[in-house]
């Protein structure tokens, strides 16, 4: 066994039907008592989700600010954090899908800082929000699968009147860590199967590059392999010719995948997700298809490249391949045929063939690339053949 090293500080994680009740205790845990709730229209409009967390919250609940979208837009984080001054929050408690939870992020950072215009210079500049050393609790009730709850930062854009120019980037650092998760898988069955779908394509292949990339350990070993034999298990059951799902199978696996791999010093993400920045980047395609058309091309380009620990993905996804590298790519490639996701980049509305020179290259621009296994090198040219081969 080689030498490691593992820094990971996970949240407290409450899991299993009626979770939420446990809201006020945990924000009390992190010495705060007014919690603004950060969601999107649609989750923040569903009762069947908003009612446990107004219940579990009670007298802490400060106030709703149901404006997340799917662009994660800095805009958006700014009307929040004026939200979250007029309630006078002193916590943040994040309900929904991936892009609540990175704006939340967001609002944590804008209102812990003395010059909000001064960050979003250096946003402008840097693509990435500053975060003050010290911000407000933050607490996550996700309600679908992208793998996005453990973590200590997300994505975040910005359009015009905010910049000259469209932004893409981020917002991260050990401080944006939740306090606390809460895994209710009967607030998960509120959410549409389509949803669910998408975004399970995103967290299981998290499992895949915590076992790949250079940041692997045998704690994340273990907690990914095991995620990923459940979610291979469950996550069928989404699909259009699936039966009742296993929600709390579903979060079970979500949690396991994701845990530990985005650490102060390390990330576990590589390849596919560096592909999927690239892709939703120059289009409108949803992070979970982008991952569900490029996972396949992306592990065959690294199996014909290097071994990229196959025998270890193999015994989680393909325990009886003969072949483990084919084996791994045909189970990822079955997962995604079975939630009914796209398989082909020509299917995508508003990306073209003309397009794939400038998806490769931000690709290759971005810095997940670097966590590659050790031995392989990917250039602009081999990236646009992978493209190639998922038009």
């Amino acid at each position: 066994m080689q030498g490691f090293r593992f820094e990971y500080e996970s949240p407290t994680i409450r899991f299993g039907a009626g979770a939420t009740a446990a809201l006020r205790d945990e924000l009390a845990a992190a010495d705060a008592e007014n919690a603004l709730v950060v969601t999107g229209t649609s989750v923040g409009a569903n009762d069947d989700v908003m009612d446990p967390v107004r219940d579990g919250l009670g007298d802490s609940l400060a106030g709703v600010f149901a404006e997340t979208t799917p662009e994660k837009l800095v805009s958006t984080a700014l009307e929040g954090a004026d939200f979250y001054a007029d309630a006078g929050a002193d916590s943040v408690v994040a309900v929904g899908g991936g892009s609540s939870l990175d704006v939340a992020r967001a609002i944590c950072a804008l209102v812990a800082t003395d010059d909000q215009h001064a960050a979003l210079d250096v946003y402008r500049e840097t693509h990435a929000l500053p975060v003050p050393d010290s911000v407000p609790p933050l607490v996550v009730v996700p309600t679908t699968l992208p793998g996005a709850d453990l973590s200590a930062g997300g994505g975040l854009n910005a359009a015009p009147p905010t910049t000259a120019e469209p932004v893409s980037g981020g917002v991260g650092d050990p401080a944006l860590t939740p306090a606390a998760a809460f895994y209710d898988p009967d607030l998960l069955a509120t959410t549409p199967r389509g949803t669910l779908a998408s975004s399970a394509m995103n967290g299981f292949d998290k499992g895949i590059e915590a076992i790949y990339t250079r940041a692997h350990t045998p704690i994340t070993d273990g907690t990914a392999a095991k995620g990923l034999r459940r979610l291979r298990e469950t996550l069928p059951a989404l699909g259009p010719e699936g039966g009742d799902p296993d929600f709390a199978g579903l979060f079970e696996g979500i949690v396991l995948v994701q845990y530990g791999i985005k650490r102060p010093d390390a990330s576990g993400l590589g390849l596919i997700h560096a592909f999927g920045h690239g892709l939703t980047a120059h289009s409108s395609i949803q992070q979970g298809s982008a991952h569900a058309i490029a996972a396949p091309h992306a592990l065959r380009y690294l199996f014909d490249r290097t071994d990229a620990r196959r025998d270890v993905l193999a015994d989680a996804l393909a325990p009886n391949a003969d072949d483990p590298a084919a084996g791994v790519v045909e189970a990822v490639t079955e997962v995604r045929d079975a939630l009914g996701l796209p398989s082909q980049l020509r299917a995508v509305d508003d990306i073209e063939e003309s397009d794939l020179d400038a998806i490769a290259e931000t690709t290759y621009r971005d810095s997940l690339v670097d966590n590659v296994p050790e031995g392989v090198d990917p250039s602009v040219a081999e990236l646009r053949d992978v493209l190639d081969a998922a038009w």
